[in-house]
């Protein structure tokens, strides 16, 4: 989320983080992924406009869980939730080591957005590398432009960088809940 890679621990139950776009403050939840997790998870889900689907693209595994597990979250979500499909890891695949395919992914956000197809320009679907920063701030530029269009004075203005998001699970913000 601050354009640099660490590595950290994986998420336990859920991390908060606020996002200022032009004038809007954005809450992105990062739910965790582990099964022992999944009922939270749906908590966070509920009334949500848009949710990142991820998986590894080296882990056929990771593609099915999120399949059987993650995608019936959503239903808690708003009707026309945007399902941006993101394949991670790219920078350690090698053709021997792919295991989910881009037309995989492609397939998947097709299906996860069939009513909301015709509105949209770009497919929602971004292959990524949270180690090099690769496609990284296009998913969060594709949702944000998709769910909150600014207009182009605005735009000009907006930085998209570290300096605009806040991580609530940083000791500096304590805990806040959202309402």
């Amino acid at each position: 989320m601050d354009g640099v890679f660490t590595s950290k621990a994986t998420t336990i139950g859920a991390s908060f983080l606020l996002k200022n776009w032009g004038p809007y403050n954005v809450a992105i939840w990062d739910t965790a992924g582990e099964e022992k997790y999944a009922r939270l998870s749906s908590f966070y889900c509920r009334g949500a406009s848009a949710a990142i689907l991820a998986y590894d693209i080296t882990r056929y595994d990771s593609y099915n869980i999120l399949k059987q597990r993650h995608i019936p979250l959503l239903e808690a979500a708003e009707e026309k939730c945007l399902c941006v499909v993101v394949g991670t890891k790219l920078d350690i695949v090698k053709n021997s080591s792919r295991q989910i395919s881009s037309e995989m992914g492609k397939n998947l956000a097709k299906a996860q957005n069939e009513e909301r197809l015709n509105e949209m320009k770009t497919l929602p679907f971004f292959e990524t590398s949270s180690k090099t920063g690769k496609n990284v701030e296009d998913v969060f530029e594709f949702i944000l432009n998709t769910c909150l269009p600014l207009d182009e004075k605005v735009k000009k203005k907006l930085p998209l960088n570290k300096d605009n998001i806040v991580d609530l699970n940083e000791p500096s913000h304590g805990r806040q809940k959202c309402c």
